[in-house]
């Protein structure tokens, strides 16, 4: 069965792909690898992706200038990007990086545990904005169907709202709820929560 989390692995050089690609082998995403800006906004055109992993000095369009981009385009605009860059440029870079939508800013040669780590948190946000989708729709087939009225489906939404903030707090509380994706995802959560006490019981 093909994963259905991607994640986008943009540089210039093979072998820096195939070294991410091997890094994240142990997770349960696909590693997409585009070997250009332009590349990365073709792939973006045909899949969803949970995270970009984006080199900043490649010829042509750089990964500024790609990001910028990504950040523009409102399908893409709430994809996690972080910056991959040699060890050197860090300093003088950062800013730039964080200024044109990145959530994180790695050196190279990067720590391959750190990397996982950082993927395995942007991957988990992943899969609860999309039960936040599902759960969105239920809202609004469950408003369709029964007019406002109480009914037990929106119980069972209920319910539902109810672990994924419970889900929420614990990545809180583990140290894992620190990134402006984590933020968003909390307001979507909130935003959510007010909904469905609005409809009453």
């Amino acid at each position: 069965m093909p994963n259905t989390t991607r994640v986008l692995a943009v540089d210039d050089r093979a072998e820096n792909l195939v070294a991410l690609a091997a890094v994240l082998d142990a997770l349960p995403v696909e590693v997409v690898t585009a070997t250009s800006g332009h590349d990365a906004l073709r792939e973006l055109l045909n899949d969803d992706f949970a995270l970009i992993l984006l080199d900043v000095v490649m010829p042509g369009m750089d990964g500024f200038e790609c990001a910028q981009h990504i950040k523009s385009r409102p399908r893409t605009r709430d994809i996690p990007i972080i910056f991959l860059t040699a060890a050197g440029e860090a300093g003088a870079e950062a800013f730039r990086g964080y200024a044109a939508g990145a959530v994180d800013y790695l050196t190279k040669p990067f720590d391959p545990w750190l990397l996982r780590a950082k993927v395995s948190v942007f991957v988990e946000l992943h899969h609860r904005n999309l039960r936040l989708r599902e759960q969105a729709t239920m809202l609004r087939r469950s408003l369709a169907e029964h007019s406002g009225v109480g009914c037990e489906p929106l119980r069972r939404l209920r319910q539902h709202v109810t672990a994924v903030e419970d889900d929420v707090e614990r990545l809180q509380v583990e140290g894992e709820g620190t990134s402006e994706a984590f933020a968003q995802l909390v307001k979507h959560v909130d935003e959510l929560r007010l909904a469905v006490d609005a409809l009453g019981d």
